[in-house]
């Protein structure tokens, strides 16, 4: 089984924000794939399911933890426990403000960037190697904007154009990475979208 866990907090007042990016990529997975319901379980919604791509068919635990973004450890480390997940059938899907909006990186084993929920996924595993991909929501125009209430406000007009075109890119990136690996994964979807602003 794999697990694929989208960072977000809970909450109508945190839907479109840029930190909810992972929410927002797997919510449009599930409903692209008709997955049904979200369950709660391990502090998560979640939902489990089949794949089937090319005569292969895997089995995918999606998980959105409700903890709020700093405690979202807590979840990944319950499900992997219950469900006997390795660390090799995990990724965390994530904003990063260190790439601009239409742009995407999947990698693994490296720093938490100043994101916090995977600061606090990777000190409840005890390390950082497993798999991320990062989706650029980019920086304050204004070198004084505060950085945290940066990730907590809503995309832009604009911005939601090229937010839909990344997300359908992540989604397809992820079903790559399950189904091909991370070095595939990398090679086909790293770096920006085309027509990005």
């Amino acid at each position: 089984m794999w697990l694929v866990i989208g960072l977000g907090n809970p909450g109508c007042k945190y839907a479109m924000t840029r930190h909810n990016v992972g929410f927002m990529v797997m919510d449009v997975w599930m409903n692209s794939i008709n997955a049904g319901n979200y369950r709660d379980e391990h502090k998560a919604e979640t939902k489990k399911f089949k794949l089937d791509i090319e005569k292969k068919s895997e089995e995918i635990l999606v998980m959105k933890p409700q903890t709020f973004m700093n405690l979202s450890g807590q979840s990944v480390q319950a499900a992997m426990a219950f469900y006997k997940i390795p660390l090799e059938q995990i990724l965390i899907v994530h904003d990063d403000v260190d790439q601009p909006l239409g742009s995407m990186k999947f990698h693994k084993n490296r720093g938490h960037g100043g994101q916090n929920g995977v600061r606090n996924i990777t000190e409840l595993l005890g390390t950082m190697d497993y798999a991320r991909l990062k989706i650029g929501v980019g920086r304050p125009e204004h070198p004084g904007f505060d950085i945290g209430d940066y990730v907590l406000s809503a995309f832009t007009k604009d911005e939601d154009k090229v937010l839909k075109k990344v997300v359908e890119k992540a989604i397809a990136g992820i079903e790559c990475f399950i189904f091909k690996g991370l070095n595939q994964a990398s090679t086909d979807f790293n770096g920006p979208l085309k027509g990005a602003l």
